[in-house]
């Protein structure tokens, strides 16, 4: 699902997205104190219960995680367990040197046993197939789906699949993903089963057209205001050059944020418009913590 100018200024990770299990993924972005599916878990479950509550929606109880690497939100989602668990666990020495397919076998049980009793059904789209065939294997995919729909209309499988989806969610696709991918969606999506799209951005990445497609497909979009979420340190000082110039090209202050040696995101929520009326974006999430900081305004 990668556009080929996508994440352009952004270090490149390939090397540890499609490895036949995580250990590595958890190594490398552990030393960046990469943080934002720890961040998004209570937003994303705060809407889950939300749309729990809905009566009408007792049919859309899926949630379809785009980009979703191993299932690292679909962990923290179905289980008891929190990314400093997930940290300590491929750090195991006894993990060290089992085979792929052996560590498979040892998560299987892990996930299991730390599985919430109510974990909500959770399918992964992604272009990385060992990443999505890991997350499937062991329990935390129900669905792994490996297509591109930046390049692809939906598979028969995917249409499939996206029958019961209640909540899209994504926390570091958008910059590889455009609105090619969500339109593809919710194109094969009934427009009587719309479903809540939750997305974490990087503030150098603008939502505008993602957004406006949303819009097209009846979905109203809000931003979380004043608010952003720290995602992972800096790998280096060209990274954050890279970065601040784009915060601050697309009129945003950087002080205290990026400035600080992090990337921060913003959040949006898209909802058909009666939902939006029924009960706003601020009160869905009241309750929570969250870091203080500037919106981006849909606009900007």
């Amino acid at each position: 699902m990668q556009d080929d100018n996508a994440g352009q200024g952004k270090a490149n990770f390939d090397h540890i997205y499609n490895k036949p299990d995580p250990r590595e993924y958890f190594r490398v972005l552990a030393e960046l104190d990469y943080q934002i599916p720890q961040q998004a878990q209570p937003v994303f479950a705060a809407l889950l219960a939300a749309r729990k509550h809905q009566a009408r929606h007792e049919h859309g109880r899926t949630v379809l995680d785009v980009c979703c690497s191993y299932g690292v939100n679909a962990a923290l989602l179905r289980c008891d367990l929190s990314m400093a668990d997930l940290v300590r666990h491929y750090r195991e020495p006894s993990l060290a040197d089992l085979s792929p397919a052996a560590l498979v076998a040892a998560d299987r049980s892990f996930y299991a046993e730390h599985r919430h009793a109510n974990a909500p059904r959770i399918a992964g789209l992604d272009v990385a197939t060992n990443a999505v065939e890991y997350g499937r294997r062991v329990g935390l995919l129900d669905d792994g789906l490996v297509e591109n729909l930046e390049t692809q209309s939906p598979s028969a499988q995917l249409i499939e699949a996206l029958g019961d989806v209640g909540l899209v969610t994504s926390t570091g696709g958008v910059g590889y993903i455009t609105e090619r991918t969500f339109d593809g969606l919710l194109r094969v999506i009934p427009s009587r089963r719309r479903p809540w799209v939750a997305v974490f951005v990087l503030r150098m990445f603008s939502y505008e057209r993602i957004a406006e497609t949303l819009e097209r497909h009846d979905l109203v979009t809000e931003e979380l205001p004043d608010t952003t979420f720290p995602q992972r340190r800096f790998v280096s000082t060209h990274e954050q050059d890279t970065t601040l110039a784009a915060v601050r090209a697309r009129g945003l202050d950087p002080t205290d944020r990026e400035e600080q040696g992090r990337f921060h995101a913003c959040f949006y929520l898209s909802r058909p418009a009666s939902d939006v009326a029924a009960v706003p974006l601020t009160e869905l999430v009241s309750g929570l913590t969250f870091t203080a900081g500037a919106g981006n305004g849909r606009g900007s």
